[in-house]
C-alpha cells in the first residue's frame, strides 16, 4: 500500500510501498482510510525538528488527522461494522503500571512521558490506504459529517481547552449570573484557532480573532459570518487590541508563537485564564517581564495552563458539535478545508508552503 513516510536519521520524505497491516486480534478493527489533514505538526516533523520511528523502523508513516471507512472487523468487535466512519484516536497509553492516568485511559495526562502516538511518537500514523488499530481507540462518526469529519482531531484540542477552562469556572459563583458575556481572545486564525473560535462562540464567549491576515481576507470574513470579531494584527497592536475587547476573561493561544503570547499575558484581566495550545519552534529567547507575570498572576488571580492532545471524552464532544456547526454554520465549517490532494502531491503539502487553511491528503477513490 501506499504511505507517506519520514527517515529521520536519514533525513528525508517520500512516498513508498509498504506492506498493509491485517487484524491480529479479536478486538482490532480495519479502516480504509479516506483523508488525512496536514497540520504545523507533520510539517514540523518533516523538518526533523522531532518524530519517532517505531522500535526496529527506521522510518515513520506521517499522519494523525484521520477519516477512515471500517472494511473488516475483529469476532469481539461491537460498536463496529463495514461501512461505518471512523476517526481514529492519537495518543497510546505508557505501560508503566504506576500511572494512574494512563491505567485510567487518560493518557492525554500521561506521568510518564512514555507514552506514543501514531504518526508522531513510535507508531505508524495515517498517512496510508490502510490501517488496523484496536476498537477502544475508534470513535464512530455520523455518515452526515462525511464532508467535514476530518476536522474532529484538531477540533478535539478546543474542546479539551474549554473542559478545562470550564471546570475553572466553576470556583467562581456568579459565572452563570455576570452581566456581560465573558471575553475571549483567540491568538491565530489557522485551523485550531478557527475551530476554538467556533466552540467558544458556541459557549457564549464574546470572541475576538487576532491574527496576522488582512480584515478584508476570507479568514476575516470566516470569523465575522459565525459570529465573531476579527481584529487584524497587521493594522492593531497589543494596546490596540486590548481597547478594543475591553477586560480579557480568556485568551486562546493557537499560533505556537511564544513571543506574542507573553507580550499579551500582561493585558490579562482579573481572574483570567491563559490557555496555550501551540508548541513553539526552537527559535532564539526572548526577553520576559517575569516579574510582572508572577505579580499579576498572584495580584489579579490568573491562570496560565497548556493542553496537548485529548481523551475519549474530547472526541466524542468534538463529533456531536460537529453536528451542531454544520448545521448552525453550513457554509463556514467546511470552508476550513481549503484543498484535497493526491498523496503523490506531497513535497508540495508537507515541504513547502501551498497555503489555504485546511489542506488534505485523500486516499479515497
Amino acid at each position: 500500500m501506499k504511505a507517506i513516510c519520514v527517515f529521520p536519521k536519514q533525513k528525508k520524505v517520500q512516498l513508498m510501498e509498504v506492506e498493509s497491516p491485517n487484524i491480529q486480534t479479536s478486538t482490532q478493527v480495519k479502516l480504509k482510510i479516506l483523508e488525512v489533514g496536514i497540520c504545523g505538526t507533520d510539517k514540523e516533523i518533516c523538518a526533523f525538528q522531532y518524530g519517532i520511528p517505531p522500535n526496529g523502523s527506521d522510518y515513520l508513516i506521517l499522519g494523525h488527522e484521520s477519516l477512515g471507512e471500517v472494511v473488516e472487523v475483529g469476532s469481539q468487535v461491537t460498536q463496529f461494522k463495514p461501512g461505518d466512519l471512523v476517526v481514529t484516536m492519537v495518543r497510546r497509553p505508557c505501560s508503566d503500571p504506576e500511572c494512574q492516568a494512563c491505567r485510567a485511559g487518560r493518557q492525554d495526562f500521561c506521568f510518564t512521558g512514555q507514552f506514543q502516538e501514531r504518526g508522531i511518537k513510535q507508531q505508524h500514523g495515517f498517512m496510508t490506504e490502510w490501517i488496523v488499530d484496536e476498537e477502544k481507540y475508534m470513535n464512530k462518526v455520523p455518515a452526515s459529517l462525511r464532508p467535514i469529519a476530518v476536522l474532529t482531531e484538531p477540533l478535539t484540542i478546543a474542546e479539551k481547552a474549554i473542559e478545562e477552562i470550564q471546570r475553572i469556572q466553576q470556583r467562581f459563583p456568579w459565572t452563570t449570573s455576570m452581566k456581560r458575556p465573558l471575553r475571549a481572545v483567540v491568538l491565530g486564525a489557522g485551523p485550531v484557532g478557527l475551530l476554538g473560535a467556533m466552540v467558544l462562540i458556541h459557549s457564549g464567549f464574546e470572541t475576538y480573532v487576532y491574527s496576522r491576515e488582512a480584515v478584508e481576507g476570507h479568514r476575516a470574513k470566516l470569523i465575522q459570518s459565525i459570529g465573531g470579531k476579527f481584529i487584524s494584527a497587521l493594522n492593531a497592536a497589543l494596546p490596540d487590541l486590548v481597547k478594543q475587547v475591553g477586560g480579557i476573561d480568556l485568551v486562546y493561544e493557537a499560533t505556537g508563537a511564544s513571543k506574542i503570547s507573553f507580550e499579551l499575558i500582561p493585558f490579562l484581566g482579573v481572574n483570567s485564564t491563559f490557555v496555550f495550545t501551540g508548541v513553539p519552534g526552537r527559535k532564539g529567547p526572548i526577553l520576559v517581564d517575569t516579574d510582572l507575570l508572577m505579580r499579576d498572576l498572584v495580584l489579579k488571580n490568573q491562570l496560565i495552563f497548556g493542553t496537548v492532545n485529548a481523551g475519549k471524552e474530547s472526541y466524542q464532544s468534538a463529533i456531536a458539535h460537529l453536528e451542531i456547526f454544520y448545521k448552525k454554520w453550513p457554509e463556514a465549517l467546511p470552508a476550513l478545508i481549503t484543498g484535497k490532494f493526491s498523496p503523490e502531491q506531497y513535497e508540495n503539502l508537507l515541504l513547502k508552503n501551498p497555503g489555504g487553511i485546511k489542506n488534505l491528503i485523500t486516499f479515497s477513490n
